[in-house]
């Protein structure tokens, strides 16, 4: 028995869009855009990540120059 695969939908606007229906260069936009969203989060993450060792080795230095 074969599985049905499910319809790809893509939302723009609160509008709904079967990806099946897109251009070559829509899909290549859909595809772009979420690209980048992974990217920025990685960004995201990896800033979160830098401010907090950041403060670690400030926090550190202010207890070294305590003593």
């Amino acid at each position: 028995m074969a599985k049905k695969e499910k319809e790809q939908v893509i939302t723009v606007d609160e509008k709904e869009y079967k990806v099946a229906d897109l251009t070559e260069e829509q899909i290549a936009m859909v595809n772009h855009i979420g690209d980048l969203t992974r990217k920025i989060e990685t960004s995201t993450f990896n800033l979160q990540q830098l401010n907090f060792g950041k403060s670690a080795f400030v926090d550190a230095l202010k207890v070294s120059l305590g003593e």
